[in-house]
Parts: C-alpha cells; sequence; structure tokens
C-alpha cells in the first residue's frame, strides 16, 4: 500500500508543504489529487471536484509541475506552450498573451526559438513551471519547483509562489528544501511510509514536535542571578556568570514576568532572545520518533513470534 489513511486539507489562499523521504508516498499523493491515479478507498476532491466521479474538471483545474517534466526536447518554448495552450483549450489571443507573458516573466523570452533540448536544467525547470500556469489554473501541485536553479531564478520563482497564494490560489508544495518551506508554507504535513506523521503550522509543529521554547538571557556584565525567582512554568537549563538558559511553557505570559523581575533587581540585561527552532529539527526529530516507535513495535512482534513459536514446539 503506497499510503494509508493521509488526510489532508487545503484552503484558498494555503501553502501545504508535503515533506518526507524518497518513496513516502508524495508522488501517490499528487498522482490521485490529479486525477490521475483513483484512490482505492476513501475519497480526495480539487477545486470542488472529486477525483474519481469528475477527473477531467479536477484535472483541468489542476497545474503540476512534476518532477519528470515530460519537456518535449525538439520544440521550442514557443511551440511547447502554444501546444498546451490549445490543449486546455485556450483561445489563440488568450494563447499568445499568456505564453509571451510568462516566457518574458521567467526570463526565457530571448531563448524562446531555442529547442528545448539546448536548455539547461534550469531554464527547463522554468519553463516546465510556465506550462503549469498556462491555463491560470486555481490549484498548483509543484514538485520540487526550484530544483536545479541558481539562486537568482529560485528567488524569482519562489517570489511567484509566494504572490500566486496571494492571489487565493491552492498549493500544494512537496520539497526537500526546508529552508524553502519555512519562507513560503502555511501548513506542513511530514509524511513516512505512507501515513502522515504530523500536520500543522510551523509553530504548531515545533511545540509538539520540540516542546515549549527555549530563551536565552545575556548579562552585559557578570551578576548572581542565583537571587532571581524564576516564575512558574519556567525550568532553569543553564547557568553561568553572566547568562541565563530557560525553558518557558507560555512565554506570552511568563516572559514579560521573567523581564519585570530582573529589571526590579537591576539586572544588567543586555538581551533576551529566543532560541532558533528550525523546521530541519523538527524534521529530523520527527523522523527520528517514527523510526524508534516502528523498530520498537517490529522487536515486539518478533519476540512474540519467537514465544509463541517456543510455546507450541513438543516436549522433549
Amino acid at each position: 500500500m503506497a499510503v494509508d489513511g493521509v488526510n489532508i486539507s487545503v484552503q484558498e489562499g494555503e501553502i501545504l508543504a508535503l515533506l518526507g523521504q524518497n518513496g513516502a508516498g508524495k508522488t501517490t499523493t499528487v498522482r490521485m489529487l490529479t486525477a490521475l491515479l483513483e484512490p482505492s478507498r476513501g475519497w480526495a476532491r480539487v477545486a470542488g471536484y472529486d477525483v474519481t466521479k469528475n477527473g477531467h474538471d479536477a484535472r483541468a483545474s489542476v497545474g503540476v509541475l512534476t518532477e519528470q517534466h515530460g519537456l518535449y526536447m525538439r520544440m521550442n518554448a514557443l511551440e511547447y506552450l502554444e501546444f498546451f495552450g490549445q490543449v486546455y483549450g485556450l483561445s489563440p489571443s488568450l494563447r499568445k498573451s499568456r505564453r509571451d507573458n510568462l516566457l518574458e516573466y521567467f526570463g526565457l523570452a530571448e531563448a524562446a526559438k531555442r529547442r528545448i533540448g539546448e536548455y539547461s536544467k534550469g531554464m527547463r525547470q522554468k519553463l516546465a513551471l510556465a506550462r503549469a500556469m498556462m491555463h491560470d489554473p486555481g490549484v498548483l501541485l509543484l514538485d520540487e519547483p526550484t530544483s536545479a536553479m541558481d539562486p537568482e531564478s529560485a528567488r524569482l520563482v519562489r517570489d511567484e509562489i509566494a504572490w500566486l497564494k496571494s492571489s487565493s490560489r491552492t498549493i500544494v508544495l512537496c520539497s526537500h528544501n526546508l529552508t524553502e518551506v519555512e519562507a513560503l508554507a502555511d501548513k506542513i504535513a511530514i509524511i513516512y511510509r505512507g501515513r502522515i506523521l504530523l500536520q500543522g503550522s510551523l509553530e504548531e509543529l515545533k511545540q509538539n514536535v520540540l516542546g515549549a521554547p527555549e530563551y536565552e538571557i545575556k548579562f552585559a556584565d557578570k551578576w548572581d542571578s542565583d537571587r532571581l525567582e524564576l516564575p512558574n512554568g519556567v525550568e532553569l537549563l543553564e547557568r553561568t556568570a553572566t547568562s541565563l538558559k530557560v525553558r518557558v511553557e507560555a512565554p506570552q505570559e511568563v516572559n514579560p514576568q521573567i523581564l519585570q523581575r530582573l529589571l526590579s533587581q537591576s539586572a544588567p540585561v543586555m538581551a533576551f532572545q529566543q532560541e532558533a527552532r528550525t523546521l530541519e529539527q523538527v524534521y529530523l526529530k520527527a523522523m527520528t520518533d517514527a523510526k524508534g516507535s516502528m523498530y520498537e513495535s517490529s522487536a515486539r512482534s518478533r519476540s512474540l513470534i519467537a514465544k509463541t513459536w517456543a510455546e507450541n514446539q513438543p516436549g522433549v
């Protein structure tokens, strides 16, 4: 089974990032959302269309950028986008307008008459994204949209994705670039072996996976922090002559209390800052926990099988 009980929901104007190892089920999920693969059970709706009952309408509402672009290498960019404009049923004038605007936007206008087979990987990626946007779809499914791009081109594509979200499109983004996901995604789902491990906003995932946030308080000079009474809900992690590190359960409520107590004791506070917590930390810990849980489950199963086998052996 490629996926099992995957349950995701993305609203208009939202970007959902789907994270996971190769083979975790991301591509299978995208294929079901594009009505290319029928779910064996359950259901999926894209732009209001059931992918099983209204597959044609669902596909017409979606723009897809796949890992394998399917570019026609003997065509040039003008011919390629013109062809897909016809496939999508666009009028000649609209095809030309969209084609020219997209080629100009992605910096491909000067190379528009060159064969695609002569393009670099980054140019091919931009052309594939232009094709996905040719019919101005309400839903975009993007698999590694900035792969093989130089930093400037990647920034252009990220800016475009952010703009597309602001125009009330729904976007599902599959990416191994966690920094990119942090910058773009409203919601994140981590999939492992066909199951959704976690789902929510980045801040929700940080809280659920990494626990309460940690803060470092730095002093300009040595200060005796032993006399500082910490409020309830604060755990002292580390103390030096010039700093404190604490974990705070309810920062919005408790941090002002900590600062007030420090200032009332004339502590030479130089900085009060949260320790950086990244999506990479969340992802790696979630995957480690999932693998550990699976290993423990496998070990229990092996132990049970061995015990059952031993109990059913004939006596000597």
